[in-house]
C-alpha cells in the first residue's frame, strides 16, 4: 500500500545530436539512431551503468557534477564516432555507386584506430582549453587588470565573448545547422517522454526546442561560474597559478551541473524561470526546428534507450554492439 501511494520517480533521460542522428541515454542503456542515405534507420545501442550508481559515494552533490561530465563527453565522442562512420560508409558508397556497407560498430575498431582517435581528442582538447581559457588570461593581462576581482571579471567576460562568438559562427555552417536540428529533435522527444505523451513524431513535434537541461545551456553556466571560482583564486601571477585554474575545472562543472539539475526543477515556477531564460534564448542558435522524419530518428533512439523492441520497426535495424552491424535493407 505504501508503495502505492508513493509518488513516482522520474525517469531521467538525456541525449546529444550527432551526424544524421540522435544518442539517447537512460539510466540503464545508451543508444544512437542514425538515418541513412537509403532513409533506412541503424541503431546502436549497449547496457550502460554510470558509476553514480556503481559507487554511491561519486553521487554527493559537486562530485556527481564531474563524473557526469566526464561521462557524458566519453558517450558523446563514442556516439559522434559511430555517426561519422555511418556518414562516411554512405558517402563511400555514393562515390562508388554501390550499396552502403555497414558501419563498424563501437567496441571492434583496430589498436591504431584507437591510438589515432586518442591523439585527435588530446588534441581538440588542448586547443579548447587554450582558445577558451589561456588566451582571455593573454588578453586580460594585456588590457592591464590588475585587482583579483577585475582580472577575473574581465577574463569571464572575454571567454563568454569568446564562446557566444563561436557559436554564433557554426550556426552558418549548413551541415552544423542540419546537426542542430537533430539538437532540436532530441529536446522535443525528450519533452514528449516526459509529459508521458504517446511516443510519436507528430506528437513529439508540438512540444518546445528549449530544453533546461541542454549541455547549451550548461555551458552557459560554467562560463558564468567559473567567473566566480576563479575570483576565489585571485589574480593568477605565475605559471603555476594559470595551471591551478586548470585543475579546478572538475570543480566549476559539479557546481554548474547542481544548477542545471534546479534549473530542470524550476522551469515551470515563474520566477526561477527568470534566471533560466538566458541559456533557454542561447538555444536559439544551437537548436532549429526539426522535420517529421528527423524527430521519428530521435524517437527511435529514445524507444532503444527505454529498452523498447525497436527492431520491430519498420525501416529499422538495430546492432546491440556484439557483432558487426547489419546492412540495411
Amino acid at each position: 500500500m505504501a508503495k502505492e501511494n508513493a509518488p513516482e520517480k522520474k525517469l531521467m533521460v538525456g541525449g546529444q545530436a550527432v551526424i544524421e542522428g540522435v544518442m539517447m541515454r537512460s539510466p540503464e542503456i545508451v543508444a544512437v539512431a542514425c538515418r541513412r542515405a537509403d532513409g533506412n534507420i541503424v541503431v546502436w545501442r549497449k547496457p550502460y551503468r554510470s558509476l553514480l550508481s556503481r559507487f554511491k559515494f561519486l553521487a554527493l552533490p559537486v562530485f556527481r557534477g564531474s563524473i557526469v561530465l566526464i561521462e557524458s563527453l566519453v558517450l558523446g565522442v563514442q556516439a559522434l564516432t559511430f555517426s561519422g562512420d555511418v556518414a562516411m560508409e554512405d558517402e563511400r558508397a555514393r562515390q562508388n555507386g554501390k550499396t552502403a556497407e555497414p558501419a563498424q560498430p563501437l567496441g571492434q575498431r583496430t589498436l591504431s584506430q584507437k591510438v589515432w582517435m586518442g591523439l585527435t581528442l588530446t588534441f581538440a582538447f588542448a586547443i579548447g582549453l587554450g582558445i577558451f581559457f589561456y588566451v582571455p588570461l593573454l588578453l586580460t593581462d594585456w588590457l592591464g587588470a590588475r585587482t583579483g576581482f577585475w582580472f577575473n571579471l574581465v577574463d569571464g567576460i572575454i571567454r563568454l565573448v569568446f564562446f557566444l562568438g563561436y557559436l554564433w559562427l557554426i550556426t552558418r555552417m549548413k551541415d552544423i545547422r542540419r546537426v542542430f536540428e537533430y539538437h532540436g529533435a532530441e529536446h522535443k522527444s525528450i519533452f514528449n517522454f516526459e509529459e508521458k505523451k504517446d511516443l510519436a513524431p507528430e506528437t513529439a513535434a508540438t512540444f518546445s526546442r528549449f530544453h533546461p537541461r541542454c549541455g547549451t545551456s550548461f555551458l552557459l553556466i560554467v562560463m558564468l561560474v567559473s567567473i566566480f571560482v576563479f575570483m576565489a583564486l585571485g589574480r593568477p601571477e605565475t605559471v603555476g597559478d594559470r595551471l591551478l585554474r586548470l585543475a579546478f575545472i572538475p570543480v566549476i562543472g559539479g557546481i554548474s551541473y547542481e544548477f542545471i539539475r534546479l534549473s530542470d526543477k524550476g522551469f515551470r515556477n515563474a520566477f526561477w524561470r527568470l534566471f533560466i531564460l538566458p541559456g533557454l534564448w542561447l538555444q536559439r542558435l544551437t537548436t532549429q526546428e526539426p522535420d517529421l522524419g528527423q524527430l521519428e530518428v530521435a524517437i527511435v533512439s529514445l524507444k532503444a534507450a527505454l529498452g523498447e523492441e525497436v527492431e520491430l520497426l519498420p525501416n529499422v535495424v538495430v546492432n546491440d554492439g556484439k557483432a558487426k552491424m547489419a546492412q540495411t535493407v
